[in-house]
């Protein structure tokens, strides 16, 4: 299984898009996203520099518009799964076909230039905690009246609050751990994005979004998004909400991921999959930054990604787990039996409680492909609904 990865902010390097410009239509296209983003896409991504482009408002779209336009020059029809760490899952959710590439990109300007502006409202920050244990990092963060605003797994997690709290913080460090304060505008994925999120919210509203071609894997909690609203919703809410990128590496563990490839500006991401599912399960990762990488990005498509066929497709949609669990499916549906969209039709149970799996389409359910009390990972298919009433 192949998997595209878009990454956050912080991964930006000055210059970075130079080299995809030579590419044919590649300067129309940020012109045209640059109109749309509100901000100028070319200057940041070749001639600005580090403190230019370290700006949210500018950033949130820069990194945006560079991995869509690279994934351009990629077969994604053969990709299987798509996800992004942060403003990424913009990227991400285009690549999956939730959203237009020029829908992403204008909710990452609104997102960029709201996020600054909250950012502005008090002096607020983040900073990096390496090692420990992450149960008691994330409790010594909690006592000090922090939020724990991204999970990024391999003994990363990230503190954000009031400046004054980070101080007292770092001179009372969870045991085993290194606290680094980080050069960010202010406290991202926690309640003092608020007024951001609001007003990305009234900007989404008017967005259609489309359910997902390929897996969709949710920041929120690392599960498998197979609504397009839902994954909105999520967009939306992700402002506020903690990065849990170490859930998505699980599920792309869990999922028995081969392959990764991440777009540019790539490889902070790569970094953490390395470190995360380091032995026997490592996939095959590709990092493209340059057009010169794209040959190998190919190759890895071809190897791990999905064969391309001419055989007529069948008409049908499959419904995937929403999370790891086990499966049981509604009581009393069976196979060729008639469901409506929206229809709760099993639900996946674990520890953290119930989810309830529901149909996106209204047709016939045409077979089950997971049974009572089986075990299932995030995004596996658990029944084919085909035909419509």
């Amino acid at each position: 299984m192949l998997a595209v990865l878009s990454p956050g902010q912080g991964s930006q390097k000055p210059g970075f898009l130079a080299p995809w410009l030579e590419l044919p239509h590649a300067e129309a296209r940020l012109r045209w996203w640059s109109a749309l983003a509100g901000v100028d896409l070319i200057h940041l991504g070749t001639a600005a520099d580090a403190d230019e482009i370290k700006d949210t408002a500018r950033t949130q779209p820069l990194l945006v518009a560079a991995a869509l336009l690279a994934a351009e020059h990629l077969p994604m029809y053969d990709v299987q799964l798509a996800a992004g760490h942060s403003v990424g899952e913009l990227g991400a959710a285009a690549l999956a076909g939730v959203l237009p590439a020029e829908a992403a990109v204008t909710l990452a300007g609104v997102r960029g230039r709201e996020m600054a502006a909250a950012c502005a409202l008090e002096p607020t920050g983040m900073s990096a905690v390496l090692g420990g244990d992450p149960a008691e990092v994330v409790a010594a963060i909690e006592a000090h009246g922090l939020h724990a605003a991204n999970r990024n797994g391999a003994g990363q997690i990230v503190a954000a609050g009031a400046l004054g709290a980070l101080e007292k913080f770092a001179a009372e460090p969870p045991a085993r751990t290194r606290v680094i304060a980080l050069s960010v505008a202010g406290a991202f994925h926690t309640p003092y994005m608020a007024p951001a999120e609001q007003a990305l919210a009234a900007v989404a509203a008017g967005i259609s979004p489309a359910d997902p071609q390929r897996i969709l894997v949710s920041n929120f909690d690392g599960a498998s998004i197979a609504n397009g609203r839902e994954m909105l919703r999520r967009l939306v809410r992700q402002v506020t909400a903690p990065v849990r990128w170490d859930l998505c590496m699980k599920t792309l563990a869990d999922l028995g991921v081969t392959g990764v490839i991440e777009l540019p500006p790539a490889g902070t991401l790569a970094g953490l999959v390395k470190r995360e599912l380091k032995g026997s399960g490592m996939p095959e990762i590709v990092t493209l930054n340059t057009p010169d990488d794209l040959p190998a990005a190919r190759d890895l498509i071809a190897r791990h990604g999905v064969a391309p066929s001419h055989e007529p497709t069948p008409m049908f949609r499959v419904v995937v787990s929403p999370g790891a669990g086990t499966f049981q499916p509604a009581e009393g549906l069976e196979e060729g039996d008639e469901v409506r969209s929206g229809q709760v039709i099993g639900q996946v149970t674990s520890r953290q409680g119930g989810a309830d799996v529901k149909a996106h389409d209204t047709g016939v359910l045409t077979e089950w492909l997971a049974n009572h009390d089986d075990p299932v990972a995030p995004g596996q298919p658990l029944a084919r609904i085909g035909g419509s009433l």
